[in-house]
């Protein structure tokens, strides 16, 4: 740790000099790791403790595997109350995260992937130190400790994680932090309680409002004020009958429809099997089954895994070489076709922009190329809807590899306005998205201030800006014997005298 100017009492040393000894005299345990059952440990049963348990800042008991009856448990390693666990191992993101066992039931053990270890509360509160390795300073010098090849996979040794710098306030000042703490990040926690709900509030606000698109009620207003809606009627009865006349929906198929999509203004919008509403030259294809090796220069070609909710991530689309990719000419993409991921991610659909001319399709993948009077964006919201879900899961087939057949997805019972209807539909789920776009923005960013807001307080706690008042007003509590120089002097001379003497053998005299 760099020079620094403490507050009046305090002292920095490692944490090492601060930990008390356990029973067996070693100041870090270590835990086990035995080949345990999947399911967790029941109450009064022995469980090993997995390193989802240990988050930062709350302990999740919870998150156990159970010991089997085989094996011996070691209640040595048993946790308790007051432990202070750390884990040892994992990626990068999962190495050297720590927390205070405030509450725990009995019988689990600590794995080998956590340290557990113990402070004399005289001395040292136990709540400081977990707030003091939540801090960044603490984090960037645990970072500095970690080994290994693989950000997935790094360790920190006990030889390493001792020589952790700590800051040490005077007893007294440490309570008085503590509390601090404990009032100002509860605020903070229940200001991120809040900020952290707004996703989930806005998920299904966008759900609402694809459910009122796809159910005419989203265009409720505009279909009794619309001019075009008026001048687009005598069109649009036209255009049903040219469809109608290709629609062969059985009344079963029908009603499921009716009952999946629930409240649709079937007065006006009209019912009929998707492959009815597709290009007939193209009909609704899946894409090349056997797309090889990854190739430079190759046809750039759409997965089911790159297709995500109305819209295609283009991020890392695979390359296949050419000669395959031209065996499969149907289904190169023009733009505009709606692709629905039929393998891996069932259900997720899109429209093809105009940037994806001229690349393919794998078989995970159904292309949707629908007519010229027909909305793809449309029809790619109504397969996003909470209705569209629903109808798509009902066909969902497989065990080791779930997904929906090519026929399923031809006989999916689309219903249909007119094309006016379908603009005006898009467009104004184009504006309440945009809406919630943004707000979703906002949440990002207060979700960084109110996380910094967490740190910004720990580095005030350790500066000694919470407690600058308590201190002048309490110099008795801080100075002399009372000091934290003082205090690492009484927890050096306590575990010399507990130190385990070493019997030396006496030599058999002949």
């Amino acid at each position: 740790m760099n020079k620094e100017v403490l507050p009046d009492g305090w002292t920095s040393t490692t944490i090492d000099q601060i930990l008390m000894p356990q029973s067996d005299g070693k100041i870090i345990h270590q835990g086990w790791s035995p080949q345990c059952h999947k399911e967790p440990a029941e109450e009064g049963e022995w469980g090993v403790l997995k390193t989802t348990a240990i988050q930062d800042g709350y302990f999740l008991d919870a998150e156990n595997k159970k010991l089997p009856g085989d094996k011996e448990p070691k209640p040595r390693i048993e946790v308790k109350e007051k432990d202070l666990l750390l884990t040892n191992a994992g990626p990068r993101a999962r190495c050297g995260v720590s927390t205070l066992v405030r509450k725990t039931r009995s019988k689990l053990m600590i794995s080998g992937k956590m340290y557990r270890m113990r402070f004399d509360e005289r001395y040292i509160v136990p709540d400081l130190m977990e707030s003091w390795l939540r801090t960044s300073r603490s984090q960037d010098e645990l970072n500095a400790r970690k080994t290994g090849i693989s950000e997935s996979g790094l360790n920190m040794t006990q030889d390493r994680f001792k020589t952790l710098p700590v800051v040490i306030p005077p007893i007294a000042e440490q309570k008085q932090i503590t509390a601090k703490l404990d009032e100002l990040l509860a605020q903070v926690d229940t200001l991120k309680t809040r900020v952290d709900a707004i996703p989930f509030i806005l998920k299904r606000f966008r759900q609402s409002v694809l459910a009122a698109a796809v159910s005419g009620r989203l265009t409720k207003d505009w279909k009794e004020t619309s001019k075009e809606y008026y001048e687009s009627l005598d069109s649009e009865i036209a255009d049903h009958k040219k469809l109608r006349k290709l629609s062969d929906l059985s009344n079963d198929e029908i009603n499921l429809a009716k009952t999946l999509h629930g409240e649709i203004d079937w007065s006006r919008w009209h019912l009929y099997p998707m492959e009815k509403l597709v290009d007939a030259d193209r009909g609704i294809p899946y894409g090349i089954v056997q797309t090889g090796e990854n190739t430079e220069g190759g046809v750039p070609t759409v997965r089911c895994g790159d297709v995500k909710p109305l819209s295609i991530d283009m991020s890392s689309l695979k390359q296949v070489r050419k000669e395959i990719s031209d065996n499969y000419s149907r289904t190169l993409l023009k733009g505009g076709e709606v692709l629905l991921a039929i393998r891996g991610t069932v259900g997720n659909a899109a429209v093809a922009g105009e940037e994806l001319h001229e690349c393919n399709i794998s078989r995970e993948v159904a292309m949707v190329p629908v007519r010229k009077n027909v909305s793809p964006i449309f029809v790619s919201l109504l397969l996003q809807s909470p209705g569209g879900y629903r109808c798509l899961a009902e066909k969902v087939r497989g065990v080791a590899q779930k997904g929906i057949n090519l026929a399923d997805v031809k006989r999916f019972v689309t219903p249909l306005p007119s094309i006016e209807e379908q603009i005006e539909i898009v467009r104004r789920v184009d504006q309440l998205f945009a809406f919630a776009d943004q707000i979703e923005q906002r949440v990002k960013d207060a979700q960084s201030r109110v996380n910094h807001l967490t740190q910004s307080t720990l580095a005030k706690a350790f500066r000694g800006e919470l407690t600058a008042e308590w201190r002048e007003q309490n110099p008795e509590l801080i100075n002399g014997e009372n000091s934290a120089e003082a205090l690492l002097e009484k927890i050096k001379a306590d575990r010399e005298a507990t130190k385990p003497v070493k019997r030396t053998r006496r030599r058999k005299i002949e």
